[in-house]
């Protein structure tokens, strides 16, 4: 089935564009912003739960407002890969930018919570494309040494989009209605779908529609959505009240999912043409690597963007709006060190020590925030979170370009929605085993007169009428449930660091792209790609005709 399925990717269209630096900024531009969207409405929703659960009478089963996206966006990403490979990326972007722009729409609009789980659902099949997508079309414009700055530029928009989410929510939350946030996102979305369509180059050519879908592997996406729904789900919701771990419908789950998920790795093996997670990639134990690394820094970091905000609200009693002020020492440090770390790669040709003192400055961030309890210092928080925003900065886009160095052209897009399948994944375990430890740990550290306070494990109860000793017992057992979960983070990042050992620095020049194509005189046109250069060479020595090969917009 090898051969087979690398014959199928070796005629897949090559969407390169390597277009002039102008050309480059302005579809960075839009990217970027496309990003930045993104993210804020992942990250915007969080603290705005309360006020929705009150407003929707859904106060038992408000967290699938955020499973619901999860689980789609963990879904869809291994989809976006191949999608894009055979509808062009251009195409698949703009239809995920509209869908994320009607979901948001119909979120505001909703009426009851079951409304708006399914349009969160659909926001996060959006959000899941935007993600890939942006980093693949910078991947198309671009040589892969000029990638770590643009890549890094991009990994700064998530950092933005993560600290810009909760404070424009909780803007929202504190003077107008919570509506308001999907109110001011839908027309932007729409705004990106309109630059992007009018101002994106594409090269692919009209497609055969029969022999276009008889390639997409049916089989893959049958039991690998599946899998993912089967596993997510119960990995999500068990534990908590109504569903225990040894329930019968948890069980049945798990077991089923895991039927689906063999099954989804046999028919990537044996059986697709073009495969949405090709098991080549595994051979390489660099990108084994990776994508391992992939899976438990995304266990990590959604859990500190999720229970951050938790223990400062919980544990030293600061509103909404405070902790998501309190968490920028993170996000803002992860942007700054992102866009070094991508400035460096490009000037030296090189990613291997970025990821090595990433995950080395991780670990010892995780390592010190263990030390977080109810009277530490607000300073020394921030300077642990400025460690670790350190550390996230010089690995969540160095290991993607690190990725596409390491794999051939015709794996670009699937190695990059897998490697961002593999996170999301990543932050669906990480979060439902930081749910299972805080409520466990909140229900031991109580003493059995304060037994019912660990009916509210995610949010405080109003202290007022407790005496000081039981306040402070409260914030104690709050402070140990917190600390228990960044104990859980260390272990992930540690994995992660030794796991860097098996990464061999292959610097960042391919052969297809040392060539340094040039723009057509006076039409401003992209740069030509690969391609469409040795079409060119080719026309050039048997004939002596002019350049026939220029990439059509």
């Amino acid at each position: 089935m090898g051969r087979k399925t690398d014959d199928a990717e070796a005629g897949l269209h090559d969407q390169t564009q390597l277009l002039e630096k102008r050309q480059v900024i302005f579809v960075f531009l839009i990217m970027s912003l496309a990003l930045l969207v993104c993210f804020i409405d992942q990250n915007g929703i969080g603290v705005l739960l309360p006020d929705i659960a009150r407003d929707l009478n859904a106060t038992s089963s408000i967290s699938w407002a955020g499973t619901s996206a999860l689980i789609a966006n963990t879904v869809f990403q291994v989809l976006y890969g191949r999608l894009s490979d055979l509808f062009g990326r251009k195409s698949v972007l703009v239809s995920a930018l509209v869908l994320l722009s009607l979901s948001d729409l119909a979120c505001g609009l909703s009426v009851n919570a079951t409304m708006l789980y399914i349009f969160r659902g659909l926001s996060g099949v959006a959000n899941g494309g935007i993600t890939s997508l942006t980093m693949m079309i910078v991947s198309d414009i671009v040589t892969l040494q000029e990638r770590g700055k643009y890549q890094g530029i991009l990994g700064a928009m998530v950092g933005l989009g993560n600290a810009l989410g909760p404070l424009i929510a909780s803007g929202f939350a504190l003077h107008t209605t919570w509506r308001g946030l999907f109110y001011l996102l839908a027309p932007l979305v729409m705004l990106v779908v309109v630059a992007s369509q009018l101002y994106l180059p594409t090269n692919m050519p009209k497609l055969d529609l029969k022999e276009t879908l008889a390639k997409i592997d049916f089989l893959g996406l049958l039991f690998g959505t599946a899998a993912v729904i089967l596993l997510l789900i119960p990995i999500s919701s068990g534990g908590h009240a109504g569903t225990p771990w040894d329930s019968p419908e948890i069980i049945a789950m798990f077991v089923v999912g895991a039927a689906c998920l063999f099954a989804f790795l046999l028919a990537e093996w044996k059986w697709a043409r073009l495969p949405m997670m090709p098991l080549t990639m595994f051979k390489k134990a660099s990108v084994a690597a990776m994508l391992a690394q992939s899976f438990f820094l995304g266990a990590s970091y959604y859990s500190y963007l999720y229970f951050l905000p938790l223990y400062y609200q919980n544990v030293r009693g600061k509103s909404p709006l405070m902790a998501a002020v309190f968490l920028l020492p993170l996000v803002v440090s992860q942007s700054t060190f992102s866009t070094l770390a991508g400035l460096y790669m490009s000037r030296y040709n090189r990613y291997g020590e970025i990821i090595w003192a990433g995950f080395g400055a991780w670990t010892l961030g995780a390592g010190l925030l263990v030390m977080a309890d109810e009277t530490i210092s607000f300073g020394f928080i921030a300077f642990f979170l400025v460690i670790i925003g350190f550390g996230t900065g010089c690995v969540f886009q160095p290991t993607l370009v690190a990725l596409q160095a390491h794999c051939p052209k015709h794996q670009r897009a699937v190695v990059t929605s897998n490697r961002n399948f593999l996170r999301s994944s990543g932050g669906a375990v990480g979060l439902a085993v930081s749910s299972a430890i805080l409520a466990n740990v909140l229900k031991n550290s109580l003493p059995p007169r304060l037994a019912s306070v660990a009916n509210s494990t995610f949010a405080a109860p109003d202290l007022s009428g407790y005496s000081q000793a039981d306040r402070d017992a409260i914030k104690g057992a709050y402070a140990a449930e917190s600390r228990a979960v960044f104990i859980w983070c260390v272990p992930l990042v540690g994995i992660c660091f030794l796991l860097s050992a098996l990464i061999k620095d292959e610097g960042l020049q391919r052969q297809e792209e040392r060539e340094v194509a040039t723009p057509q005189v006076g039409d401003g046109s992209p740069r030509r790609s690969v391609e469409d250069l040795e079409k060119a060479a080719i026309s050039m020595v048997s004939v002596g005709a002019e350049n026939t090969g220029s990439v059509g917009k």
